[in-house]
């Protein structure tokens, strides 16, 4: 590794002061920082590296070294990584493959132990992680916590697979994350107890402020359709020391154009201390989780930024370990090409599967989707019924939703959802939280089976089919997603672009009015977030733990 010195306006996040500075670097390491006596002609800023202290690579449809080449460009250098979503479908070689993958390219991906393998038994998933599965990962050095606790009743009875979860954290020094949306109170208090420290699933400021004062760390979440930061951002001022930075689940596009930097950018607009939020983008991460990152001092690794104001934090360059990664919008990682891994096993599907026929009543349960959260409402509707079945009413943009497991061939599960707002066609995909069934909605029974069955040709991806004159043709779209159903193995920025096709193909000419139809549709089948989701068993209520 060779030596060089960076100069610029060094932001010290540590004694609070900003001041030019001249950074040596060698080996990797910062060995010296000699602050100037006259100002820069050039006023760049240096700035500890931006850390994601929750994330999901998965959710990137990229595979952490591809996650790794978009990211840097713009000053992100570690993540805190749950690899809990292709644990769900390939189990313990799910993990490996992530915690391998990520070691191909100069980036610090943090991997915990998944916690909720499967995440309920009301589901169908590809593998399990029992106990003993989890402390064998926790007791690995890349291991370096156990991810977030989604089994929150199970903490609360006190569930002897669960609490020995947390016994093997606790035993081996490695912090519990939770994940616990709107648990107030005694039942708060009762799950912090057990000794779980986080949580990024507080969508009020009351919930966030209820878990604060048990001493639980707050992450302000905003992902792709999860959006949290307008309602946590404000308790930044009063708890810098507790406050983190994430985004959960971040789709292609998105991470194109920014990263953590955008809520650093976000919240100085808001008239936040510049030390206090660096301190949830950079710092607290590296101190909660122990994380062998740098902070900007004499023996840390260099890991820094250089960014061109503390306004729109507009990164120039980013180095890990002293590396230079990124610079002027262009990552410098080259990814070496990725193997696959995946576990799909289900037959196309024909339009008759799809059907679900009228039971009688005159109201039924349907659920309502909402834009920018994971959390949805419960309704009670009278559907449209045409030959005896239930089906769509686009009128009133209630529409036909279903879960089809991937695993092994059952019957389809299949249901109503409201607010979607597509007019024609259908989209379906196999990225499904927490099981990765394949998941879809759409106006009628034959486009639901066409996305479906194009999911199913490619063993996993997004698709999108919209019918087109005259009869029986249509336009189809898909994106392949070979690793675990979840993520592509080809070029980051290509795959970024081709979602981006999906995504506006879904808004435009099917109709969708949602942000981002497909992050919002792969929550509907995410049964440990209230309070009515499907899975491939049936229709569940997330407040009652039981199926509708």
């Amino acid at each position: 590794m060779s030596s060089f010195s960076i100069s610029g306006n060094l932001v010290d996040v540590h004694q609070q002061k900003i001041y030019p500075a001249t950074i040596t670097v060698d080996n990797g390491k910062i060995i010296a920082i000699e602050k100037l006596s006259s100002p820069l002609t050039t006023p760049h800023y240096l700035l500890p590296g931006f850390i994601d202290s929750h994330v999901h690579i998965e959710s990137s449809m990229l595979v952490p070294s591809e996650f790794a080449r978009l990211a840097v460009v713009h000053g992100t250098v570690a993540t805190v990584s749950d690899p809990h979503e292709i644990a769900n479908v390939c189990g313990m070689e799910g993990v490996e493959f992530m915690i391998e993958n990520g070691k191909t390219v100069p980036f610090k991906f943090n991997f915990g132990a998944p916690s909720c393998v499967p995440a309920t038994v009301f589901e169908t998933a590809g593998a399990t992680l029992n106990s003993k599965d989890v402390e064998v990962l926790l007791k690995r050095e890349e291991i370096k916590y156990l991810s977030e606790m989604m089994n929150f009743p199970g903490v609360l009875n006190k569930d002897e697979e669960v609490m020995k979860k947390i016994a093997a954290a606790h035993r081996l020094d490695k912090p519990v994350d939770g994940h616990a949306p709107g648990l107030r109170g005694e039942m708060a208090e009762k799950y912090i107890a057990a000794g779980i420290s986080t949580d990024h699933e507080c969508f009020t400021k009351e919930e966030a402020l209820d878990k604060l004062k048990c001493g639980m760390k707050i992450i302000i979440r905003e992902g792709s359709a999860a959006k949290n930061f307008e309602a946590l951002i404000d308790l930044l001022h009063d708890h810098p020391d507790m406050m983190m930075f994430c985004s959960d689940d971040k789709h292609p596009d998105s991470l194109v154009l920014g990263h953590i930097n955008q809520l650093c950018a976000r919240a100085v607009a808001k008239n936040i201390d510049i030390f206090k939020i660096l301190k949830a983008a950079c710092v607290n991460p590296v101190l909660h989780y122990k994380l062998d990152v740098g902070l900007l001092r004499v023996g840390d690794p260099a890991d820094f930024v250089m960014v061109n104001d503390l306004e729109g934090f507009e990164v120039n360059k980013t180095f890990i370990n002293g590396e230079l990664v990124a610079e002027e919008g262009r990552s410098l990682i080259k990814a070496p090409e990725s193997g696959i891994i995946n576990n799909f096993s289900c037959h196309k599907k024909s339009v008759e599967d799809f059907a679900l026929w009228w039971d009688g009543k005159k109201e039924n349960p349907v659920i309502e989707a909402l834009d920018g959260q994971l959390i949805t409402n419960k309704l009670s509707v009278e559907l449209k019924i045409e030959d005896g079945k239930f089906v769509s009413d686009i009128e009133r943009d209630i529409l036909k939703l279903v879960v089809v497991n991937r695993y092994t061939d059952t019957p389809v599960a299949a249901t109503f959802i409201k607010n979607f707002g597509l007019k024609k066609g259908a989209i379906a995909s196999s990225v499904a939280h927490d099981s990765h069934n394949i998941v879809a909605v759409g106006v009628d029974d034959e486009s639901v089976c066409n996305a479906v069955n194009l999911v199913i040709e490619n063993k996993g991806g997004v698709s999108c089919v919209c019918p087109v004159e005259p009869e029986g043709s249509w336009t189809e779209m898909a994106l392949s997603l070979p690793v675990a159903g979840l993520m592509s193995n080809e070029d980051g920025y290509m795959i970024a672009a081709k979602y981006e096709q999906l995504d506006t193909m879904a808004k435009e000419e099917l109709g969708s009015t949602l942000a981002s139809p497909y992050m919002t549709l792969s929550f509907m089948a995410l049964l440990v977030i209230p309070h009515l989701k499907l899975s491939d068993k049936g229709l569940f209520d997330g407040d009652r733990f039981e199926f509708v």
